[in-house]
């Protein structure tokens, strides 16, 4: 039978129950007794079982008024007799059952039949042995002992009650043991209490003053002992210590029947509706049956029935469900299964929720006590009187603006303040605090605040100890005693926080109002305390100096908390305990329209960006994805008040920026960042680019200062000395954030402040006490800090406790403003007092006194103990940002808006240079700039968890101080003072020396590091041959002029991608100075490069690099040291011809259109303009022949070759370039800025056209003939006539390739010639020569012009491939370098000696992918310079560079230097000439630095200790852990054996402890033959090892590829695993010790004597009952269909699946006990394949290896198909029926769901289908841009393309990160 229909046939049985009370019951034997009570005559009988009466002692004591006038039901008679029975035989009694009060209720009721004193001890994990026997105090400079309630108990006869048995700590209760079984116990001030038997016997032996003298004392005989606990381990607590347990009589105490309670509720509330009533007690009683138990859900509190039932009479007109819902919250608290399971249970009952508004009508006083109230709900009206306060009721609350739902809420508050004290639960912020003091003030209450922190203890709740002038020990009543006195509303703010036990000593307060007090004395009851005056005839006095005190009738509990963690192991806080204290109200947060009124009302009109961040904060709270749930805690009703009060005052403030500072979004992790830039995307929040506030200035004089356009006047103080003055240099972003800081201060804000270690916290908050003349109170948290410590300093002077002002109250006191540093090092719970101070301006401090606003009543009046708070008191809290490496705690979480907030980042690079160069004035601008870029990268990654460490602006600010003062020493040794702390991390070193590298620090570089490219000598130049042109005639060309067009503009796509720059002479001096890539994807091939140099063409940083890109059309644009490359989509311009062999060309144009660029297609013959500045581009239209097509295949039908037009820009710069006819002879000059063409046609076919000046040109024909166009007159604009060259150099040059346009200088021809020539002439590069000079050419053409060359030797060899390589389009132009005498070009590998040449087929890392072939006529050198291949080399990729022959772009940058890009879009920038290369290797070792070489001392620290010879050591059974030595295995530090850290041992042994490391150096000066011996023992090892594994060297091999593919990414995981329960293991501080450090809560006790007055840190044990510490569990769905397999080879994708595998199976080994994993996989075959079991993880290599084989073969031999979505959901919901801390689903696949016609939002759906789980998909293959189109359509963080699989580490981070702080939002 299912759940539901058991509670359905439950509920059928209850509701045909009859109502009647039955006067007897049938005992064991079938009797029928009836049994009857009475204490007539000093005799009490229950039934059949009397015992004779005593008249008490102390009658007071006597519990009064619990058994009422309607008599008592049979079910309490029952336990009654039962109890008497107990009594009679002198037992002892234990009343268990479930919690709630009807266990007291019946011990009380026994006591008053009885006639008995009372004493009562509420138990808690703070009770100790002093709190049941005897305290010491100090009275009269004496100490003596006074007897607690155990020992008065005994003593005097009375009944001890002990409530709570299960939450006291073990091993305290055993100390009544012999009490309870004897009657005997030593007592501490040496008297001896003994049984009355025993003791009467003595007395007649012996006198009274004997045994006096004896120190011996009587136990009573009517000493009893009545304890009340609940059944351990169904419920929280301790289990009952056996023995104490064999001491008690058990009673178990359940609740009272259907009939009775039912019964009962209609005699104590006969007005109440019957049907109602009943329904309410079925409801009940079905949901303690067993089948709701076996739900697990909370006890129904019944025991609260009696206050539901006064509401219902009451308020006729209030729902059963209403009232239940008071009683029992369950929508607070219970899941999802749990909530539907009470829904069933009121269904069947039919209890239906009933949508009515209570509203309060009117208020008015009756009385002093008593106020009338008229309510109306629902349309009916209700008049009852209420309790009120003992001030005057006050109309208007400040600060309060109504809405309907707060009145409505309001009102039902005031329905529970009529029967029971109440709980109001709500999110954080959401105006708890705000509306409770609103029904304070309509029922003249005065409040009384307590914040409820964790470590609280039961005394910090009732009573604290303290001393008088003269040193006496008193106790001082807590504000909650002195509230119940004084008739205040008590607000517990904070009962999520405080400690279960500790809270339950108010138990009683609660339910009886009543509460027996640590000194003895006791609150009772008013009615009570005037029935105990009346029986007994006793005067308040007499009542008082027996210690009993009358509570006020007018008192009242409200607790304040947030809501419970829903399925989570901590954070439930609501217990069934806690479910029987008090009625129980939800708040919402308001509404947008609630808040818009309130706002609105508060401060004025509501503007567009105000309504925009209201708009935002609904959203986020709206949102069904749990990570942008999260995030609303930061967006309260109290945070946007704040916002709005700024924006009123500073209407300037920007939409984004307020929701980014208001939630610290700059600290959060990466997921949950982009959650919300999504999510403010969809309202259309924006971000707005900032400019650096460079024009940001900060004047400051005495009477103001101003920054931006913000003025404060500066405060006048007389404290100048505790103003802070610390060095600050005013950057752009500090004095920003300081503008907003002082915005905030103006308004009247408490100021936190987050951000990493050394950002400038500290000097930004005393930057702005300076500037804003404000004296700072300074006080710094830590772990150790208490809530005392944090208000006061208690001191032991003379004996007496002196309580010294902390800080925080010195700031309070004088208006000073306190910053709190390392907020997040406190517990939160500390910290946590903070709020009513902030939020209310009270406080109550250790000593009693009170904090309060100035404006209070009480500060006023000047009252004792009253601190006025100064209206200038500020705080500003510094804190750290939450989470890993901190591990502080999360402030902000906790409190985060009670503050304005504000994240303090590292500077921005424009910042933080400005900042170093105050530091460091001389330190080069350079050096600077490339220590900002490798801070700023390392920050990133510690963002991402590559680094442990968050470097800081501090770290750099360091190394510029040390650069100042030692000018010469070099960057590569300073930046050591930081990195060093990471030497000993392989890891981290290994990362770190990566990216310094990266920027240009040479860290670990020698100065010998050199490696420029192999030189030759160059062949002797020669004279071989002349050109003659005087000797042919001049023929005049015919040249025709047209005006072209250009077709309309289209704008075009503009995007940015991040410039990644990595110098390249970190590592070495080479002739390659940086590198970075082009984020190209497939099929995109290089077409050209060209750059847009400065007109000086010295400074390269003014270069602009264009790089035109086909398949499609693409223009990136970029500057060396800019951040970003700028893509320019140019498809809707020119739609290159899909191929691989691109023939596209670039020129740069000048003048007006100065940035502008030609792009001609030589394929389609199109022509374009692009200008990408403005993003607009044109197409030109020729309409000449360039357009015609058709003679083209005439051509080819005659046989002739095919023309193609090509483009000559060399003269671009000026705005006209030079179409040609390659094969063809017409020529056209293009005029771009008059827009005209000016053609002409040659009498020869053109096979190349050089333009030698712009006068003049060199052409040559298919025939090799050359010819020379020049101008008829000097004001012709182009050449107009052409005349034929006589050359006899022809056969030695071969085709001239390329001509400079300019000449050598003559230093550079004279040394090139070996001879003083001084004339015009050309540098030319041809075929068959390295490089050419014409002499006199081209201006000398009168004359004949002198050619020498430098002969190229040719070689022979040709490459394997040859058939299939390519040189794609015409190869490159040479690029001439005329000032150093140089000629570089690109060659293939092929062509270079053979010395250098590469193994053909041979691919190794950094193998070249071409050379560049560097001609130095200067020297006489021929220098050969590799190019290394492309830094990610795809398939595709890889096949354009197996096919062309040069797959580099050559092109030349300012200062002679040298761009490439290569097929694989890397770019390159090189230094070629001698000169520039000679000081830049110069400035290159000033970098990098010596040491200093007289230096006279040197300290070194070796071992001591010489290696001897290899062995693996001996093995310690105990498993100790041995540093250094060298004789056990698995040491750390020693030598020789096996082990860890050390040096000389034959192989790493790792035995599970800390790892000491010896030095590299050390480990360097082993000697050959040890290490020798140490390989070859470790070589024998690993084969033992491999043997026992059974796994072959070949396997072992094959394992390897797919291990050391991820060895770094399984490092980086398992720290990141590592950190996520590093906080876990943190221990806690253990109370009551009797060593460690002094408790300053127990300085009193102390001095009184006491001994268990330490505290010491320990690990916690988990508390008994409490859930079990769970291991998260992770799921890994891979992907193993076939088409993994069939696009292997494309993209690796199914390597990557199994690579991944083995880092997720290496990386969580050793962690088992807090992670569990299983791998399954899908195919088209099934969605169930299981690969591993979270219980049998594969535990070495061989097994690790068998599994991914398995994984290859299925995607191999499988069906095709796709299961993606099936397995997904399979897991997901097996994991959703796990018991575990968090579950994880992490998908594995590639991106090819369209194939199979999965749609993406079906896998979306499936993603997020379980909020208990947290699922993610990485897409680890992708065919295009496949991945990226799958992961936008898919819910936002919940998807990740991960291409390479170093990024696996980074999204394991964020999905961890992400679950945690969805987590805190549950």
């Amino acid at each position: 039978m299912s759940t539901a229909r058991r509670i359905s046939v439950l509920s059928r049985i209850l509701n045909g129950h009859k109502l009647s009370i039955h006067k007897t019951v049938s005992n064991s034997d079938g009797a029928v007794i009836t049994r009857q009570y009475s204490s007539k005559g000093g005799k009490i009988t229950i039934g059949d079982v009397s015992k004779e009466l005593k008249v008490p002692k102390q009658p007071a004591y006597v519990p009064c008024n619990y058994i009422g006038d309607k008599g008592l039901s049979q079910e309490t008679l029952a336990h009654l007799r039962w109890m008497l029975q107990k009594d009679v035989l002198h037992q002892d009694i234990f009343l268990i059952g479930r919690p709630g009060p009807l266990r007291r209720t019946i011990a009380m009721q026994f006591l008053e039949l009885t006639n008995r004193e009372l004493e009562y001890v509420s138990l808690s994990r703070d009770t100790t042995e002093s709190d049941l026997k005897q305290r010491r105090e100090i009275s009269k400079g004496t100490a003596t002992y006074l007897d607690q309630s155990a020992v008065r108990a005994a003593i005097e006869g009375r009944v001890l009650i002990l409530e709570g048995i299960e939450k006291v700590e073990r091993n305290v209760l055993p100390v009544l043991n012999n009490l309870l079984e004897n009657r005997e116990m030593q007592l501490e001030d040496g008297r001896f209490l003994m049984a009355a038997k025993r003791y009467d016997k003595l007395l007649e032996e012996h006198s009274k003053e004997e045994l006096d003298g004896w120190k011996l004392v009587r136990v009573d005989e009517d000493f009893r002992v009545i304890a009340l606990g609940l059944p351990v381990p169904r419920y929280t607590g301790n289990p009952l210590d056996p023995p104490l347990r064999s001491r008690f009589q058990a009673r178990d105490v359940h609740n009272l029947s259907f009939q009775a309670q039912v019964s009962a509720l209609q005699e104590s509330h006969p007005s109440a509706d019957p049907s109602k009533l009943s329904q309410l007690v079925s409801c009940a009683h079905a949901l303690l049956s067993p089948e709701s138990e076996a739900l697990s859900l909370p006890d129904f509190p019944t025991d609260s029935l009696q206050a539901a039932a006064k509401l219902l009479e009451l308020f006729p007109n209030m729902s059963v469900h209403e009232a239940f819902l008071r009683l029992y919250p369950y929508q607070s608290f219970l899941a999802k299964e749990g909530r539907s399971s009470v829904d069933e249970v009121l269904n069947s009952f039919r209890i239906k929720p009933i949508d009515a508004t209570t509203s309060i009508n009117e208020i008015n006083p009756v009385s002093q006590n008593l106020l009338s109230v008229s309510l109306s709900s629902g349309g009916a009206q209700s008049r009852v009187e209420v309790v009120k306060g003992q001030s005057l009721p006050r109309s208007n609350s400040p600060g309060f603006i109504e809405t309907p739902y707060q009145s409505s809420l309001i009102a039902t508050l005031l329905q529970s303040h009529c029967a029971q004290d109440l709980c109001l639960i709500g999110p954080k912020g959401c105006g708890k605090s705000v509306t409770v003091q609103r029904l304070a003030d309509l029922l003249a209450y005065e409040t009384e605040p307590i914040i409820l922190y964790q470590d609280m203890t039961s005394r910090d709740l009732l009573q604290q100890r303290t001393t008088l002038a003269n040193g006496d020990t008193v106790w001082r009543n807590s504000p909650l005693v002195t509230a119940a006195v004084e008739g205040k509303m008590a607000l517990l703010d904070g009962i999520h926080r405080i400690h279960a036990s500790t809270l339950a000593v108010i138990q009683r307060l609660v339910h009886d109002r009543e509460l027996q007090l640590y000194d003895g004395k006791r609150l009772v009851r008013h009615d009570r305390y005037e029935k105990i005056k009346e029986n007994n005839k006793m005067t308040d006095e007499e009542l008082a100096n027996a210690g009993v005190l009358p509570i006020h009738p007018s008192f009242r509990i409200v607790g304040l908390a947030e809501p419970p963690v829903i399925g989570g192991s901590q954070g439930q806080w609501l217990s069934p305990e806690m479910l029987s204290l008090f009625l129980y109200h939800q708040m919402r947060p308001l509404s947008m329209q609630e808040e818009l009124h309130v706002i609105g009302n508060l401060y004025g009109g509501i503007d567009g960006p105000l309504h925009k961040v209201v708009e935002v904060a609904h959203h986020l709270r709206n949102s069904a994805d749990q990570t942008i749930q999260s995030l609303a805690g930061s967006f309260s009703t109290r945070q946007l008040l704040r916002i709005a009060r700024r924006m009123k005052s500073f209407p300037d403030e920007n939409v984004y920026d307020a929701i980014q500072r208001a939630c610290l979004a700059r600290f959060l992790p990466s997921m949950a960042r982009q959650a919300l830039d999504s999510a403010l995307s969809e309202v259309g929040v924006q971000p707005v680019p900032h400019s650096e506030a460079a024009g940001l200035t900060c004047e400051i004089n005495e009477e103001q200062v101003t920054i931006g356009n913000t003025v404060i006047n500066r405060f006048k103080t007389t404290s100048k000395s505790k103003v802070p003055d610390v060095l600050f240099f005013d950057v752009p972003q500090h004095l920003a954030v300081l503008e907003w800081l002082m915005q905030d201060f103006e308004l009247g804000e408490h100021l936190l402040l987050v951000g990493n270690q050394g950002v400038g916290k500290n000097k930004l908050a005393d930057r702005l006490l300076y500037l804003l003349n404000r004296p700072r109170e300074y006080i710094q948290l830590h772990r150790d800090t208490t809530v005392q410590t944090l208000t006061l300093q208690p001191t032991v002077r003379d004996g007496v406790v002196i309580y010294e002002d902390s800080p925080l109250v010195q700031a309070c006191k004088w208006g000073h403003v306190l910053v709190v540093d390392e907020a997040d090092k406190a517990p939160t719970h500390v910290t946590c007092i903070l709020k009513t101070l902030v939020e209310s301006g009270e406080m109550i401090l250790s000593d009693g006194r009170r904090i309060v606003p100035h404006t209070d009543i009480r500060a006023q009046r000047k009252l004792p103990g009253i601190i006025p708070m100064h209206p200038n008191f500020r705080m500003i809290i510094l804190a750290n940002r939450p989470g890993f490496p901190f591990l502080g705690n999360d402030f902000f979480g906790a409190l985060g808006d009670l503050f304005s907030c504000h994240a303090v980042d590292n500077p921005s690079q424009a910042s933080e240079i400005a900042l170093l160069k105050n530091y460091g004035p001389d330190v080069p601008e350079e050096i600077i700039l490339k220590l900002v870029r490798a801070f700023s990268e390392l920050r990133t990654m510690a963002d991402q968890g590559l680094v442990q460490y968050p470097y800081s602006t501090r770290e750099v600010v360091n190394i510029v101080k040390h650069l100042q003062q030692f000018r010469d020493e070099g960057i590569a040794s300073v930046v050591r003072n930081v990195f060093d702390f990471d030497s000993y991390s392989q890891e981290a070193k290994e990362m770190l020396v990566t990216t310094l590298h990266k920027h240009g620090i040479p860290i670990g570089t020698k100065p010998t590091s050199v490696s420029l490219g192999k030189e030759y000598p160059l062949p002797r130049v020669k004279l071989s041959g002349q050109w003659k042109s005087y000797e042919n005639e001049p023929q005049t060309l015919e040249i025709s002029e047209r005006n072209i067009k250009l077709k309309g503009a289209v704008k075009l796509p503009k995007s940015s991608h991040l410039l990644d720059r990595i110098e390249a002479r970190s590592s070495s001096f080479s002739e390659q100075q940086f590198y970075w890539s082009l984020p190209l994807v497939e099929p995109n091939v290089v077409a050209d490069a060209i750059v847009k140099m400065e007109t000086d063409k010295i400074n390269t940083g003014n270069d602009i690099l264009h790089v035109l890109i086909a398949n499609p059309s693409i223009l990136f644009s970029m500057k060396y040291n800019d951040e970003y490359i700028e893509k320019l989509e140019l498809r809707n311009l020119i739609e290159s011809t899909r191929g691989i062999y691109p023939t596209m060309s670039l020129a740069s144009l000048g003048g007006k259109l100065d940035g502008c660029l030609l792009i001609f297609d030589e394929t389609t013959s199109k022509l374009a303009i692009v200008c990408p500045d403005t993003t607009e581009g044109s197409q030109v239209l020729l309409r000449t022949s360039i357009t015609d097509k058709a003679g083209q295949i005439s051509l080819s039908f005659l046989g002739k070759t095919a023309v193609q037009w090509r483009m000559k820009g060399d003269f671009a710069h000026e705005n006209w370039a030079v179409l040609y006819e390659s094969g063809g002879n017409n020529v056209e000059v293009l005029n771009v800025e008059n827009m005209n063409v000016f053609a002409f046609e040659v009498p020869f076919e053109i096979q190349d056209l050089h333009l030698v000046s712009k006068d003049k040109w060199l052409a040559e024909d298919t025939r090799r003939n050359k010819y020379l166009l020049e101008k008829l007159n000097p004001q012709d604009e182009y050449p107009r006539s052409i005349r034929k060259i006589s050359d006899n150099s022809q056969t030695l040059l071969g085709p001239i390739s390329g001509s400079a346009n300019v000449e050598l200088s003559p230093f550079v021809l004279n040394k090139a010639l070996g001879q003083s020539i001084t004339a015009p002439n050309r540098l030319l590069s041809s075929r068959d020569t390295h490089a050419a000079i014409a002499i006199g050419f081209p201006e000398l053409t009168g004359s004949a012009n002198d050619i020498y060359s430098w002969p190229r030797v040719q070689s022979n060899y040709t490459p394997p491939n040859a058939a299939r390589r390519s040189s794609g389009n015409q190869p490159d132009k040479p690029i001439f370098l005329p000032k150093s005498g140089q000629i570089v070009q690109a060659v293939p590998k092929w062509k270079v000696p053979k010395d250098i040449r590469p193994a053909m087929g041979v691919k190794n890392p950094g193998s070249p992918s071409a050379f560049m072939e560097v001609t130095d006529l200067l020297f006489d050198k021929l220098r050969y310079i590799p190019v290394p291949e492309p830094r990610t080399i795809s398939p595709y990729t890889a096949w354009l560079l197996d096919t062309l022959d040069v797959p580099v772009k050559v092109a030349e940058t300012s200062n002679e230097g040298l761009v490439t890009v290569d097929a694989g879009g890397t770019v390159r920038l090189w230094e070629t000439g001698v000169a520039n290369l000679e000081r830049s290797m110069s400035e290159w070792k000033r970098v990098i630095g010596s040491d200093p070489s007289n230096i006279q001392v040197t300290i070194e620290q070796p071992s001591g200790k010489d290696v001897s010879s290899p062995k693996y050591g001996k093995i310690d059974p105990t498993g100790d852990p041995h540093v250094g030595g060298n004789t056990w295995a698995g040491g750390t530090g020693g030598r020789d054996t096996a082990g860890l850290g050390g040096k000389g041992g034959p192989f790493r042994l790792d035995a599970g402890h800390p790892v000491y490391q010896v030095s590299q150096e050390e480990k360097d000066a082993v000697p050959e033959h040890i290490k020798k011996a140490a390989r070859e023992m470790g070589q024998k090892a690993f084969q033992e090892r491999l043997r026992e594994i059974r796994m072959s060297q070949y396997d072992a091999n094959l394992y390897g590829q797919f291990s050391d593919a991820v060895h770094r990414q399984v490092k980086s995981l398992r720290v990141i695993l590592s950190s996520l329960q590093a906080k876990a293991k943190e221990r806690q501080w253990m109370r009551h010790q009797t060593t460690g450090e002094l408790d300053d809560s127990k300085l009193i006790e102390g001095l009184t004597g006491e001994k268990t007055i330490y505290r010491r840190r320990a690990e916690k044990e988990p508390e008994l009952g409490a859930p079990q510490q769970k291991p998260k569990r992770m799921k890994l769905v891979v992907d193993v269909s076939g088409s993994m397999y069939r696009f292997n080879s494309y993209d690796g994708r199914l390597d990557r699946v199994m690579e991944a595998a083995v880092m997720m199976m290496e990386a969580f080994e050793g962690h088992e006990n807090k992670f569990q994993y299983d791998i399954m996989g899908h195919s088209g075959e099934s969605y169930d394949l299981r690969f591993v079991d979270k219980t049998t993880p594969p535990s070495n290599n061989k097994e690790r290896l068998d599994l991914i084989k398995t994984m290859h073969a299925h995607s191999q031999f499988c069906m095709s198909g796709d299961h993606t979505l099936e397995a997904t959901s399979l897991a997901i919901q097996s994991l959703a029926k796990e018991d575990c801390d968090e579950a994880f689903v992490i998908v594995l696949s590639d991106a090819n769901l369209e194939r199979y016609g999965i749609a993406p939002e079906r896998f979306g759906r499936i993603l997020t289908s379980d909020p208990r789980v947290n699922a993610y998909a990485i897409f680890i293959g992708s065919l295009g841009n496949q991945a990226d189109r799958l992961t936008a359509k898919l819910p936002s963080g919940r998807a990740f393309v991960c291409l390479d699989l170093k990024k696996i580490p980074q999204i394991m981070q964020q999905i961890f990160t992400s679950s945690i702080l969805s987590s805190k939002s549950s």
